[in-house]
């Protein structure tokens, strides 16, 4: 078993998101016991074995010298998509790109949903901009309704609106229809961008992606990770599509390698390979319905519907997430994303990352031990604090 002290002392230490992987395996790597992650929204099957293979014979090189510029590595990740160049910005991880158009796009106030990916509601509160957050009802589970969401921007006056798509943490979904509607309701303001990134695990797919009509409208930009999908979030890459004037601010405000090498070596390797790549998806969207589905036997555990490649899950009455979460790891090597400093969330909840079946049954053993095999008043939840009255006031009204 991990030492409880040196593990979980990172967590407090990490107010706003989970600790790296990189140091919670530090913190752990005298017991000897592997963490089976649970946390990280990765692709658990690709790259592939060959692929790994290739990328270390070739290490030497992509840590020895300069990457080309990012619009050679954009025209290449254009060709395998299908897209224009002149429309793709390529950047270092969805994050940078988010961090731009903050800079560049948000005038005075941003709408979101809450609760969402934390970067949506952080960086333009960082920025000291004011962020409209429309609180997804949990009686609901947590379903976007557009027309009611559009009501709310037109009631704060919010000149940019977001929504993630699949939404992170729910895996809550829009049909394409339905986005349409809202970029067509939207269409005076400033800036609506759709995070698209996790889309590539949705059961539709591609095809349910609004990229195509980011392209042709003046005010719209759709947000995609590379790395969630590729299982590679340390390589660092993400992409936006939008029309070729309002890619081209974003474009010119990068730095000239903003992309590293192994990002350029892994978008080359991207067509031969493509195959193996969709594979990897069909597979994930099995391994979801059979995780949701073990998930659903759980006694007082519910499992709300997703799209991405994690399952949010609410915990049973009278469990607080914070102790679950540490007794997970330090007693069973399970890391688990408890969703308490998430705003519009609380510590009753936990994202969990879609994983083999074999891993699945080392979750649901180790939540059934957790769970049940000990008295629920050692669980006891404890009061949500974002440190910001506001919200807490907004989270307590779910």
């Amino acid at each position: 078993m991990a030492d409880a002290g040196n593990v979980t002392a990172l967590f407090r230490a990490s107010t706003a998101h989970t600790p790296s992987y990189s140091a919670l395996n530090r913190a752990a790597a005298h017991s000897g016991q592997p963490l089976v992650d649970f946390c990280i929204p990765c692709n658990p099957y690709f790259p592939t074995p060959e692929m790994y293979e290739e990328l270390g014979g070739r290490l030497r090189d992509i840590l020895t010298y300069y990457p080309s510029g990012a619009d050679t590595i954009t025209a290449e990740l254009s060709a395998v998509l299908g897209l224009n160049p002149q429309t793709v910005v390529m950047g270092n991880g969805s994050t940078e790109l988010i961090t731009w158009i903050d800079h560049l796009l948000v005038r005075d106030a941003l709408a979101v949903p809450v609760p969402t990916f934390g970067r949506w509601t952080d960086q333009s509160m960082e920025t000291g901009k004011r962020v409209d957050m429309f609180l997804l009802p949990e009686s609901e589970g947590f379903v976007l309704d557009p027309g009611t969401f559009v009501g709310f921007v037109r009631s704060r006056g919010s000149r940019t609106a977001v929504i993630c798509n699949p939404n992170n943490p729910d895996g809550g979904m829009l049909p394409r229809r339905s986005v349409l509607a809202l970029l067509d309701a939207l269409q005076d303001l400033d800036l609506v961008v759709v995070d698209e990134s996790f889309l590539e695990f949705a059961d539709a797919g591609p095809e349910s992606s609004v990229a195509d009509e980011a392209v042709l409208r003046p005010n719209v930009i759709v947000l995609r990770s590379l790395g969630k999908n590729f299982g590679l979030h340390g390589v660092r890459f993400g992409y936006l599509v939008a029309n070729p004037g309002l890619a081209g601010r974003v474009r010119a405000a990068l730095p000239k390698w903003n992309l590293n090498s192994f990002a350029e070596t892994v978008v080359f390797m991207l067509k031969q390979h493509r195959h193996a790549y969709d594979l990897s998806l069909r597979q994930v969207r099995r391994d979801r319905q059979e995780m949701i589905w073990h998930l659903g036997r759980l006694p007082g555990l519910t499992s709300y519907p997703s799209q991405g490649n994690f399952v949010y899950v609410r915990l049973p009455d009278g469990i607080d997430g914070v102790v679950l979460r540490d007794r997970l790891l330090t007693e069973h090597g399970i890391l688990v994303r408890e969703c308490g400093n998430k705003i519009g969330s609380s510590s009753r909840f936990l994202r969990l990352v879609v994983r083999p079946p074999v891993d699945v049954q080392h979750l649901v053993s180790g939540l059934e031990q957790a769970l049940y095999a000990t008295g629920v008043g050692e669980l006891v939840p404890v009061a949500y604090g974002s440190g910001n009255p506001a919200v807490d006031r907004l989270v307590m009204r779910a």
